[in-house]
């Protein structure tokens, strides 16, 4: 990592201090020998599968979501968005080896929420704001994807559901998982019925997508002397603004009623649903999983089964 630093960006650290922090991703503060501090990250590309099938449609889909928030900041004024840094190559992220990829960030000063963590009117208006200001961005003129309201692990999600009359007896925690599924296995079924008739109604929008941020919960929130960035642009996509907005319709029942001032636009609550759902659905698909293959209970499978418990109870 050290070495690609310096070759990709002419930094030349003498310092580094990992900050264990986010999932599916490592970073570390670094500071250079002439007293720069910046903010590396490293992906991997097992962990990320709204990007790509595989490690290499992965590292082409975190490419491409880099160099739209580069674009987002340079191109489109953007100043809220934390954008990484080109590297020599002219990409904002290059490969480290088969399975990681490093890119690097400007190092910012400033305090990060916690995922689910409530907001000060003050600071969910000011979300809004930016969030009406990114989705009037011009699309044309950045390299963003399509992103709908893919739900990626659902082959895993209905496999546990077809499993639930067999033990899941390799830990303690799988067995407690699948009784707790099987007592709301019909609740489960409902919701994946009501997410493909959602996707159905949303999917006739085609042409109302706007670039939206996927992700702009507290814990992807910095503040900095009052004023809000957004960080983590991996889940960068084309969608419809309920991609974004159902994060922030709970934050107050004034908040869609800004939105649509500030944009004219009214907001479809089938399409909120339709992400709140998606959400929920995903997390299921992905924690499952890992309580019911691990051999043993492992800090990863006990945060997962919490996890679960949250949606079911």
């Amino acid at each position: 990592m050290v070495d690609a630093l310096a070759r990709q960006w002419d930094l030349h650290v003498d310092a580094l201090a990992y900050e264990p922090k986010g999932a599916g991703s490592y970073h570390w503060a670094a500071r250079t020998d002439t007293g720069g501090r910046y903010f590396v990250t490293v992906d991997d590309l097992d962990s990320k599968p709204w990007l790509g099938h595989d490690r290499t449609s992965t590292f082409e889909g975190l490419r491409d979501a880099f160099a739209t928030a580069r674009a987002l900041h340079d191109d489109q004024a953007l100043a809220f968005v934390a954008a990484p840094l080109r590297a020599a190559e002219g990409t904002a992220v290059v490969r480290l080896s088969s399975r990681y990829s490093v890119a690097v960030f400007p190092f910012i000063d400033g305090r990060v929420g916690e995922f689910g963590q409530g907001m000060a009117p003050a600071d969910w208006r000011q979300l809004v704001s930016l969030l009406a200001d990114l989705h009037r961005a011009q699309a044309a003129s950045v390299p963003v994807r399509r992103q709908g309201a893919e739900l990626a692990g659902r082959p895993s999600l209905e496999s546990a559901l077809d499993a639930l009359d067999r033990p899941w007896d390799l830990n303690p925690l799988a067995e407690r998982t699948r009784d707790l599924l099987a007592a709301h296995a019909e609740t489960v079924v409902e919701w994946l019925a009501s997410y493909d008739d959602l996707c159905a109604l949303v999917a006739a929008r085609d042409n109302e997508l706007v670039v939206t941020h996927g992700e702009p919960h507290a814990a992807n929130l910095m503040v900095v002397d009052d004023q809000l960035l957004l960080i983590d642009w991996d889940t960068v996509g084309l969608a419809v603004p309920e991609r974004d907005l159902w994060m922030v319709a709970g934050a107050s029942d004034d908040a869609l009623v800004l939105y649509t001032e500030l944009t004219g636009r009214s907001v479809d609550l089938d399409a909120i649903e339709l992400y709140r759902l998606t959400w929920a659905l995903a997390d299921l698909a992905a924690y499952i999983p890992v309580v019911r293959s691990s051999p043993r209970v492992t800090a990863d499978v006990e945060k997962a089964w919490s996890a679960v418990n949250t949606y079911l109870h």
